[in-house]
């Protein structure tokens, strides 16, 4: 035979079958060789072997016999409910399923299934319920937002502390610093979360490798970010005062990286273990990996801050030589987290090109930091509730764009959208009312924001924080801030992933990122906007405005 046939199971016999395309033998008896009668090219019919093995059929011409031909088959008892089994898994992307290749054509065209698409690409992924979506997101939402109620609280103590009150360029930094969670957490998350749900985290060797090698590649890219954030807030300080110290330049740079390095450790470990944990516990990581990102980078980051700025200050009149010691010793550790970054496969493209959108995104959120800086001096009110808004954007965003992520990488090779995204800008009614899909999962995310942002708020005034009063006003107007702030990121963020996975850019590299420094941005702003809206409509008691 010069090709394969494909095997027809209608047609399995004892002896051999043919038709008008030749035909396939089926099995003999029930050894694992059995005599039988195989076709030739010539169209004889001659005495042959037959063997039994899963995979496919493919010719071989035996040892024993020039003219014989060994077929590999089907086994004849799989029965189909094991058939339709292997199918779901396929679908679901639990795992990489290799096709077998034993000719050189195929190997050609051999191919993973994660590289050709183990979803159907005409359908939209909608293997879960939006119940089901909704019970996996909510916990680790509710807890996220208590972790943003815990740093809007240490926010709104250590405004009054010296070294803030004084150096009041961190105000600049601290959305740049909590952005870190988006910037590497997030995506560290979200890029393990992938990995996960298509299986290359179920080998030992593999998963210590790819944890290694991304524990170094986030120290690498804390250290350069929580640099670059503190000349962003040096530079943002200087120019509308005129006036340069060195001393608090030195603080700014020693704090942020020191907090950068020691929070994206922390967090980082955090995160392996719940994306591990919920592999194990048949949890879908995309759902609740960047909550929980979410939950302890504020309160953890904004917490370092504070403490190890308060230290360097009160150093700095005795031990002045502190502060440049950190950043040296810091900038020396970097070609160490390079060189470990740069030798693992599973980080080494990341390290190149994943900078972008790292350094882009800490921009972004040192803007949202400035509006901060201004706002914080006219409405004490806003620091409290900073972290809570930008917080929630950030999570719920972040999550939808893993889920995006994920599907696409199961659904269709790099470079290429599956046949059920017909383009990746859409107007806001489809992004939002689609029956299934990505749209329904968006439409839960927002039934979130309103209630999550009641728990919040009423959790902060239980706990007489903060200098805002709770009235009506007040909070319908910051529930309207909060609604359009995720409604904004959640459009935005269907078209971004789809647009960088037809660019062949891997989204889980570079969406978040984006996403989380806008989230910022609009937060802050929004919320700015709310706090003056207020003092401009009357609502301005002593809490608010004055």
């Amino acid at each position: 035979m010069g090709g394969r046939k494909k095997h027809d199971p209608s047609s399995r016999s004892g002896g051999a079958s043919s038709g008008d395309s030749g035909g396939s033998p089926g099995g003999g008896g029930g050894g694992s060789r059995a005599k039988g009668r195989v076709l030739t090219q010539e169209g004889e019919s001659v005495p042959g072997k037959v063997r039994r093995r899963k995979g496919k059929m493919v010719p071989y011409i035996s040892s024993d016999e020039d003219d014989a031909v060994e077929l590999t088959n089907l086994v004849e008892g799989e029965d189909k409910e094991a058939a339709d089994d292997k199918k779901k898994h396929r679908k679901e992307g639990d795992g990489l399923y290799e096709e077998r290749s034993t000719s050189s054509s195929d190997d050609d065209q051999g191919l993973s299934l994660i590289q050709r698409g183990v979803c159907d690409e005409d359908t939209e992924p909608d293997k879960e319920t939006s119940l089901a979506i909704l019970m996996q997101v909510m916990l680790p939402f509710l807890v996220a937002g208590l972790g943003m109620v815990g740093a809007g609280l240490v926010l709104d103590l250590v405004q009054h502390w010296d070294v803030f009150r004084v150096v009041s360029e961190l105000f600049i930094m601290v959305p740049a610093l909590l952005g870190l969670k988006g910037n590497l957490e997030m995506t560290l998350a979200s890029r393990l979360s992938t990995h996960a749900n298509l299986g290359h985290l179920d080998k030992r060797e593999e998963c210590v490798s790819m944890i290694i090698g991304n524990l170094a590649l986030i120290q690498c890219q804390a250290i350069v970010v929580g640099f670059l954030a503190s000349v962003a807030a040096v530079v943002m300080g200087w120019i509308p005062e005129g006036a340069f110290d060195i001393i608090h330049a030195l603080l700014l740079c020693a704090s942020a990286l020191v907090t950068a390095s020691f929070a994206s450790f922390i967090l980082g470990v955090i995160m392996v273990g719940v994306i591990l944990l919920s592999r194990k516990c048949s949890i879908n990581p995309d759902n609740v990996a960047t909550p929980i990102a979410a939950s302890l980078g504020d309160l953890t980051t904004l917490g370092l801050l504070a403490w190890i700025a308060s230290l360097l200050y009160e150093a700095k009149d005795n031990d002045h030589w502190l502060s440049p010691l950190v950043v040296v010793g810091y900038i020396m550790s970097l070609p160490l987290w390079i060189w470990l970054a740069s030798r693992n496969k599973h980080t080494k493209e990341v390290l190149y090109s994943g900078w972008t959108p790292v350094i882009c995104a800490m921009m972004i959120s040192s803007l949202g930091g400035l509006i901060l800086d201004f706002a914080v001096s006219s409405y004490k009110g806003i620091a409290v509730f900073q972290p809570v808004i930008n917080g929630v954007g950030g999570n719920l965003v972040a999550v939808q764009a893993s889920r995006i992520s994920t599907a696409l990488h199961s659904a269709a090779p790099l470079g290429k959208l599956p046949k059920y995204v017909a383009s990746f800008c859409i107007n806001p009614c489809s992004a939002f009312c689609a029956r299934a899909g990505h749209p329904r999962t968006a439409r839960v995310l927002l039934l979130l924001v309103v209630p999550g942002h009641l728990v919040f708020m009423y959790t902060i005034s239980y706990l007489k924080a903060g200098h805002t009063s709770l009235t009506p006003i007040f909070v319908v107007t910051y529930l309207l801030a909060a609604f359009l702030q995720v409604s904004i990121l959640l459009y935005v963020a269907h078209i971004m992933v789809h647009w960088m996975w037809k660019a062949s850019i891997d989204p889980d590299n570079s969406a978040i990122p984006y996403l989380t420094a806008l989230g910022d941005l609009l937060g802050t702003g929004l919320l700015a906007m709310a706090f003056h809206l207020l003092y401009v409509v009357g609502d301005r008691d002593a809490d608010v405005g004055d």
